[in-house]
């Protein structure tokens, strides 16, 4: 039995591990990030064997929706899976060609998502790019997913949301759940996270270590990560604690964050968001505060 804390995935209903599992990172066999099929499979029935109940991909995301189709479909039944239409239905690669929320280019990319996935369901389907009202509405795209609901073949409208469009597809009253970025150094959504779950809606939160720290996550050093230093937020790391940890217990401390997808392909990186989760959980309520605090003395604050 899974330690691993879960939530209530607003209005859904469904009871979601905190902590997630993003399967971007495994969207290639080729360049700088490949990883095997093979690999693959030990990544994805780890997550599952770890009790994570949460995958998040897209119909871009390369290889990534095949792979799960091949390593889990025959453990179906212990994970909700979320995926992202509006991106073209063929590519193989990531973000190939631009957004396209006409109804049969959606159609298709869940027909696509099930047969490579080896479901007859899809738990979340998010909308990718976050696409304005307007756009939505003038393809009808809203539509598309009751139908494709009522269907059956979808069980929830979501959709992938970032400021300035999300405070529209909030008062839009239809999405049940929102895939929002946040970590300690990317703040701005912090206030429209908490909107969002103040009205029933489900908060996936995307980013949520940050991409990891540079040089450990085998990622390049981020600007962003002049943050944690300039904040000084060193200082309030735990003895022998990691700042990637720390990075993801501030954002397990959102009162409002409901699961946080975090990808890798990296084993010993999985197994730490793991113990990180279950044993040391979110920060305390005094050092999230601090760690805001010093936040806000060097700019990165909340969009509110």
């Amino acid at each position: 039995m899974s330690n691993l804390p879960t939530a209530v995935l607003g209005r859904t209903g469904l009871e979601v591990t905190r902590l997630g599992y993003g399967a971007m990172e495994l969207r290639s066999d080729d360049g700088d990030r490949a990883v095997s099929d093979e690999h693959s499979t030990t990544v994805l029935n780890a997550v599952l064997d770890a009790g994570i109940n949460f995958i998040d991909t897209a119909v871009c995301y390369g290889l990534s929706e095949e792979r799960i189709g091949k390593a889990i479909a025959h453990r179906r039944d212990e994970y909700f899976i979320a995926t992202k239409c509006g991106c073209p239905a063929a590519p193989t690669a990531l973000e190939v060609g631009g957004n396209d929320y006409g109804h049969e280019n959606m159609e298709a990319g869940v027909d696509q998502s099930l047969r490579r996935m080896k479901t007859d369901h899809l738990d979340i389907l998010q909308f990718h790019g976050t696409p304005a009202k307007s756009v939505l509405e003038e393809h009808d795209a809203i539509d598309t997913l009751q139908r494709l609901r009522d269907k059956g073949k979808i069980r929830f409208i979501a959709s992938s949301s970032s400021i300035p469009n999300i405070r529209d597809h909030i008062e839009m009253g239809v999405f049940d759940a929102f895939q929002i970025p946040y970590s300690a150094l990317s703040r701005s959504h912090e206030g429209v996270i908490a909107q969002s779950a103040g009205v029933g809606i489900g908060t996936i939160i995307r980013g949520g270590v940050a991409k990891g720290e540079p040089g450990v996550s085998g990622v390049s050093r981020g600007e962003s990560w002049n943050t944690f230093e300039d904040a000084c937020l060193g200082d309030l790391l735990e003895q022998g604690e990691s700042k990637t940890a720390f990075i993801l217990r501030f954002t397990l401390a959102h009162p409002d964050m409901h699961t946080t997808i975090v990808g890798t392909q990296n084993i010993d990186h999985l197994e730490e968001n793991v113990r990180v989760a279950t044993m040391n959980g979110p920060l305390p309520g005094d050092v999230y505060a601090e760690a805001k605090r010093r936040l806000d003395g060097v700019g990165e604050t909340s969009e509110d």
